[in-house]
């Protein structure tokens, strides 16, 4: 089961570098509310790797520090059907306290690939905060072409998400 999953993230860091295309990446889902299911696509994922969150960065971090942080394992919080990892017990608890506050959008998936009508991993390292929200991207290079039009690339996305996950 690891090795594919390593096998699809290598043939989808191929595929977006040469197209912004991926493939499907370990994810989880909840329920949709009742009145609200979609056949073909669960409501929320998360962008997740041996089920370890957006590859145990902090996402309080991003938010408190201003940079990537790598979290650890010795401060967790499951939250998604995924373990979340902290610099600190003070950041775990902000973000069990409000979860929604410090999560990625589109579940920690790349927010270009999602603008785009697909999923994709992501890089730590090349994220953004817009209106109090957390972006990840795949790479710097596509990072770059994010902030060329991160308007228009979000309001794309947000129409994208969640039927994306179907894809």
């Amino acid at each position: 089961m690891k090795r594919s999953i390593l096998l699809s993230m290598a043939l989808a860091s191929t595929m977006l570098l040469a197209s912004c295309a991926s493939s499907s990446t370990t994810s989880s889902t909840s329920p949709a509310p009742a009145g609200t299911e979609q056949a073909s696509a669960p409501t929320y994922a998360v962008f997740a790797e041996d089920d370890i969150a957006i590859r145990g960065a902090d996402p309080v971090a991003y938010f408190t520090a201003g940079e990537y942080t790598p979290g650890s394992a010795e401060f967790t919080h499951e939250w998604e059907r995924a373990t979340w990892q902290f610099a600190s017990a003070e950041n775990r608890d902000l973000f069990a306290a409000n979860p929604e506050d410090y999560a990625p959008q589109y579940g920690g998936f790349c927010a270009y690939a999602v603008s785009q009508g697909n999923t994709a991993p992501i890089e730590p390292t090349a994220w953004e905060i817009v209106d109090g929200k957390l972006y990840l991207n795949f790479n710097d290079k596509i990072q770059k072409r994010w902030a060329k039009d991160i308007p228009g690339y979000i309001a794309k996305a947000d129409q994208n998400w969640p039927s994306v996950l179907a894809n």
